[in-house]
């Protein structure tokens, strides 16, 4: 049976990022002109006032110190508090798949092949820009790539999902060579004014080259397993879609957007992580001390620290789990593969690590790879 291996990856960071200093002031200046706004009804107790944000409270939070976003100014008006994206007409490429092509080009690159190469393309991304056609056949035309594409979504575990299908259509022979691509426009689908999410997500696009072992070029990670778990919850959830101008109230409901239960989400995902880690290095013989890096899902730092001390044992070394999330925020089904992509090439044949992300469903995916 063919040994598939990542050979290449890349990352699409945009040009504009928000400090936690810079959205501060934005929510808590639409925070006191909607209290200045309904400060009768607030008094009345009918409306609850809004409170304050601070990059303490952000940072202690999270661990996220600033977020890359693809528009900057629409965000930062207290008038507005969401993105200003210039629309695509229908022959023009689509912002995500421009993305997707930015990060999709530098995996290529890595991994030594060219777009016609590709027979299989996944855009495995927590939102997709429409629903048809797929993403990824626009982002597969554009790339003059061959085969097939479809697109996927297990919102933040939606890249290793997309790893382990490409990884078994390899092993199996329906396709040769894959590209994943996540391109994520989060701060589309984030509520920018309310305060205990309004720091949480940035803008992203990552893709990973998939290919036979024996036919890299260069560098490999040998792929060794994969395990994917779902577990429905409706602690994460957007409940926007195609039956939204069907329902009689059409006003800008807040579930409409991204919503967490947080703290249930703290309470129920760590363990659920932490053991399906263990379970699939068990299955695969492997031991925690085998384990040379820990390329996590970048959702919050407190989760993070705990899944890597269950996982390892003790508190991993810095460079044993690498943190992007001070500069990147939560970039969804990407964060992982940014981790990967900036924090792999300086291990050693033989080394071995785990990527893994998880996020709504409940939905958790782990991929065990090796240096080779």
């Amino acid at each position: 049976m063919t040994q598939p291996a990542i050979t290449g990856s890349g990352v699409f960071t945009p040009e504009l990022a928000i400090s936690n200093d810079e959205l501060v002031a934005a929510f808590n200046a639409y925070a006191d002109r909607f209290n200045a706004d309904h400060a009768e009804a607030i008094a009345a107790g009918t409306v609850e006032a809004k409170p304050q944000s601070s990059a303490e409270f952000i940072l202690q939070a999270s661990g996220i110190e600033s977020r890359y976003v693809l528009d900057k100014s629409g965000i930062l008006d207290p008038d507005r508090m969401y993105p200003s994206l210039r629309p695509r007409r229908d022959d023009e490429p689509s912002v995500m798949a421009e993305m997707a092509l930015d990060a999709a080009g530098k995996a290529l690159a890595a991994a030594g092949r060219a777009a016609g190469e590709i027979d299989l393309v996944i855009c495995a991304a927590s939102n997709h820009e429409r629903p048809y056609p797929a993403m990824a056949i626009e982002i597969q035309q554009l790339l003059g790539a061959g085969g097939f594409a479809f697109d996927m979504n297990v919102a933040c575990s939606s890249a290793t999902f997309g790893i382990q299908a490409a990884a078994d259509m390899i092993r199996g022979g329906s396709a040769r060579r894959a590209l994943v691509v996540s391109p994520e426009i989060c701060s589309g689908h984030l509520e920018w004014r309310d305060r205990d999410c309004h720091f949480i997500f940035g803008d992203v696009a990552t893709a990973v080259v998939i290919e036979p072992a024996d036919e890299a070029k260069g560098a490999r990670f040998d792929i060794h397993s994969t395990r994917c778990a779902t577990q429905f919850s409706n602690n994460i959830r957007n409940n926007h879609g195609f039956l939204r101008p069907v329902h009689d109230q059409m006003e800008d409901r807040r579930d409409m957007r991204f919503m967490q239960n947080g703290r249930k989400v703290f309470k129920e995902v760590l363990p659920l992580v932490s053991a399906h880690i263990a379970g699939h290095l068990a299955d695969a013989g492997w031991q925690s001390d085998d384990l040379k890096r820990l390329w996590l899902h970048q959702a919050n730092k407190a989760m993070n620290d705990f899944i890597g001390k269950k996982v390892l044992g003790r508190t991993p070394e810095p460079r044993e789990q690498p943190n992007i999330l001070q500069d990147y925020a939560n970039t969804s089904s990407a964060g992982s593969i940014i981790a990967f992509a900036q924090n792999s090439d300086d291990l050693e044949p033989g080394d071995r690590g785990v990527i893994c992300s998880f996020g709504a469903g409940y939905s958790v995916g782990s991929v065990l790879v090796e240096r080779a």
